[in-house]
């Protein structure tokens, strides 16, 4: 047990942050005064501690078993001091054939029609008030891009939505669908700016009911309209631009080849669609390691799966849509969700209010404390690359060979960045 113990000093002592660690007898271990503050009411928090697993740190704090004070900058970074093994390294377990048998086995019935629809309630349903305290007002919830270091949150969000739009190269009176359109910021904002008739859909009914009111109150009723229905529902006739950001992670990875088929399905031959969603940083894991994906898994997204953006590319190209440009974002979503965490922890008292009025007091502490260490957490594994967040554009080729200045173009992509980044082609 002293042992035990030592290590434990010692473990604190190597902390970037001044740490002090109660345990549950009592005995205080580190030096006062600190930074970061850690009672231990159960067994089990300590057990999850001295095996480095913080992912069982983190569920432990909801649980109740113990408790942490500190401001969620120290926090995260005691927690990644405290990890001890990569949580992107793969599993002996997971290099089995077996295994992969029955990772697929599990994803093929986590991904139902009916199981996809009951995964997005519990997450996107949970409070569309919570949301908004710490979102931008236009509600993105995903990546921003910061194309200006000196951008605010509200700024990136804007510069992100127009990012997507200009890598689609938008044209007035194309159609669009967004596929998984959550608050509808980008149906709305390509209506607007870029003059495309807009088709959102979502498996979230407060998005459905959100959106459908944003349509009628901004006067867009002859150019965007919503929809109540999985990806693979959808039977409109194929639209000229596709987006779908965020929602692939919601797929499985069993269910990947089907969705990118879909995609192509979806897409007029010559059209262009844009997938920006968040990637795995190893290359086979199944999840993040140390507890870290099965505290996501049963908190925050249920069903949720990465896959490494090598599985995404083959998966495409298989559904023969041609990967015409990638970029990979992974700063950029590290300091989204910084600003969300600090957004978030400005606000406690209103979000403990705000779900207490449509929960309960024990559900809204539960979810406050949840999603306090997803966000900090989250942007710490972006930092360190655990995961990334890739934009990949690919084309459904028309089959006619192009003869312009570039020969052999099957598409409207131009094989060329520079409409990227250029002055908008916006509509007044």
């Amino acid at each position: 047990m002293n042992n035990l113990l030592n290590d434990l000093e010692n473990r604190l002592a190597a902390l970037p942050v001044k740490t002090v660690l109660q345990l549950p007898d009592g005995k205080r271990l580190g030096t006062e005064p600190a930074d970061v503050r850690m009672i231990m009411r159960s067994p089990a928090a300590y057990l999850a501690l001295l095996q480095g697993r913080v992912g069982d740190l983190a569920s432990a704090v909801v649980e109740g078993w113990m408790e942490l004070e500190g401001n969620m900058h120290d926090v995260i970074a005691v927690g990644r001091g405290l990890l001890q093994a990569d949580p992107t390294a793969t599993s002996e377990q997971d290099s089995h054939w077996w295994s992969k048998t029955l990772h697929r086995a599990r994803s093929l019935a986590l991904h139902t029609l009916e199981r996809d629809a009951e995964q997005i309630h519990f997450h996107y349903d949970l409070s569309d008030d919570f949301f908004a305290l710490w979102l931008d007002p236009l509600r993105v919830y995903s990546c921003a891009y910061y194309r200006d270091p000196t951008m605010t949150l509200v700024q990136a969000q804007e510069a992100k939505l127009d990012h997507i739009c200009r890598k689609l190269s938008l044209q007035p009176g194309e159609r669009m669908l967004d596929v998984g359109c959550g608050w509808g910021g980008l149906i709305t904002w390509a209506a607007r700016h870029y003059g495309v008739k807009a088709k959102g859909i979502t498996l979230s009914r407060n998005q459905h009911s959100y959106v459908t009111e944003l349509i009628a109150r901004e006067g867009l009723q002859t150019q965007v309209e919503v929809a109540l229905c999985d990806y693979r529902e959808v039977t409109d006739e194929p639209f000229d631009k596709l987006a779908s950001v965020g929602m692939f992670e919601h797929v499985g990875r069993a269910n990947l080849p089907q969705y990118f088929q879909t995609m192509y399905q979806l897409l007029q031959p010559g059209g262009m669609a844009l997938i920006h969603g968040i990637t795995a940083g190893g290359t086979t894991n199944a999840q993040l390691g140390a507890g870290m994906g099965d505290f996501i898994e049963k908190y925050i997204f249920p069903g949720g799966e990465l896959v490494h953006i090598s599985t995404v590319l083959q998966d495409m190209a298989q559904a023969s849509l041609e990967m015409v440009d990638a970029e990979n974002l992974r700063p950029h979503y590290a300091r989204t969700l910084w600003a969300w965490s600090d957004n978030l922890e400005a606000r406690l008292d209103e979000a403990h209010a705000v779900l207490a009025k449509q929960w309960n007091l024990e559900k809204a502490q539960r979810v406050i404390k949840a999603y306090r260490l997803y966000l900090a957490g989250c942007a710490m594994g972006f930092e360190e690359g655990w995961m990334a967040l890739h934009q990949v554009l690919c084309v459904r080729r028309d089959g006619n060979v192009q003869r312009g200045p570039i020969r052999g173009a099957q598409s409207g992509y131009p094989f060329q960045r520079g409409y990227m980044y250029g002055a908008r082609n916006s509509v007044p």
